[in-house]
């Protein structure tokens, strides 16, 4: 088996560090609440804070299968093709803007409880498959990413094993403190994204690949 040994090392300290961090915030939530509820444990009591939030929210929507997939979509097809950053930071802005507010006065818990509330059950049931589909083909598509990045350092792991054991640490932490757990170790892992795209960058930008024409959104010249 062929082991990159600075990659282990990194893995090793981050899943550490996100265990821990977990387990700190999920008791940190069972010693603030004697039998804390549904909405406790979904939405941390809605008192996660400003900046904690924001890095939960960003790190949400920035995970491996984001920067994977947008790396090789800047790759392929160039800057000027990539779609998804400019889509997902107007979705944001429009969430904020036009929703967030409303949503939180209404004690909303989901996307879908003012659509259950104003056309039935029913609607609400039926709205909830293709929810629930999105949020299968993407925490498949972020364990693919997290998995692919582990079977990279592993050679001789399977990337089905690799899921696995990244999936059975997030359950872990998340059952264990629910959406504090969840918020907290969000800003862990912002942290260790940024802190790679940094120290990735500096390396690759002096490179030669940099000077193609195609990452800038161009064709090279006589294609």
């Amino acid at each position: 088996m062929v082991v990159h040994v600075g990659g282990l090392v990194a893995v090793i300290i981050f899943y550490v560090l996100i265990l821990l961090v977990g387990i700190w915030a999920g008791r940190k939530q069972k010693s603030s609440e004697k039998a804390p509820d549904t909405e406790e444990i979904m939405l941390a009591g809605r008192n996660i804070g400003l900046l904690v939030g924001i890095f939960t929210m960003t790190a949400t929507w920035v995970g491996g299968a984001y920067i994977n997939g947008t790396a090789e979509m800047v790759f392929s097809a160039g800057l000027l093709s990539t779609q998804a950053p400019l889509g997902y930071a107007i979705s944001l802005i429009c969430g904020g803007l036009l929703f967030a507010r409303r949503m939180r006065s209404a004690g909303y818990v989901t996307m879908l409880d003012p659509f259950q509330r104003k056309y039935g059950g029913r609607m609400g049931g039926l709205l909830f498959i293709p929810a629930l589909m999105g949020e299968v083909f993407w925490s498949a598509a972020i364990l693919s990413a997290l998995g692919a990045t582990i079977s990279v350092i592993f050679t001789d792991v399977s990337q089905t094993a690799s899921v696995l054991i990244s999936a059975a640490v997030v359950v872990f932490y998340t059952l264990f403190g629910g959406l504090y757990s969840v918020a907290y170790t969000d800003v862990v892992q912002l942290f260790f994204i940024f802190a790679g795209l940094v120290g990735y960058n500096s390396v690759n930008l002096r490179g030669k690949a940099t000077n193609c024409p195609i990452a800038f959104g161009l064709k090279p010249s006589g294609q």
